[in-house]
């Protein structure tokens, strides 16, 4: 009877998981921030605009951001930009590794956020998006870019 019990409670485990994971969500990472987000405002409507900031890791341990999401657009990806025998080019990132007390600045011409696909056709100055960093082993770092037509000054 032990084994019949035992082995109908393995068969209600979500498949290929095991049972310490299936009730555990991922951890928050209290210890990586975005700092001084904000989405260049388009002078028209446009289907991709681009996300900056500071990425900052103020953990004991390496860390790395491997995707992004939010609500008010359909896909958020991780690009940089690089001047290659004088021609600008640019290529998605899978992995942005931040070692330990280290800083990613995100800024227009470098490292930035592509965010596609927007859930508006335009966004107005000021304007308060919500941003989900995701990290490698499961952690997720909420956000917010605030759309404005420049750089904010650092510490903004």
């Amino acid at each position: 009877m032990l084994t019949r019990t035992f082995l109908l409670a393995l068969a209600l485990l979500p498949f290929g998981q095991p049972a310490a994971q299936a009730a555990t969500p991922a951890p928050a990472a209290s210890c990586v921030s975005v700092e001084d987000g904000w989405i260049r405002l388009p002078p028209a409507p446009r289907p991709m605009l681009a996300g900056f900031g500071r990425i900052t890791s103020k953990c004991r341990d390496a860390q790395a951001v491997v995707g992004a999401r939010s609500p008010r657009f359909g896909e958020v990806s991780l690009h940089e930009t690089r001047v290659v025998d004088g021609v600008s080019r640019m290529r998605e990132l899978e992995r942005l590794p931040l070692a330990p007390g280290a800083e990613a600045v995100l800024q227009p011409g470098g490292l930035h956020l592509m965010l596609m696909q927007p859930d508006a056709p335009a966004f107005t100055e000021g304007e308060r998006v919500p941003l989900v960093l995701l990290l490698e082993g499961g952690g997720e770092v909420p956000a917010t870019l605030v759309v404005r037509p420049s750089a904010p000054p650092r510490g903004d």
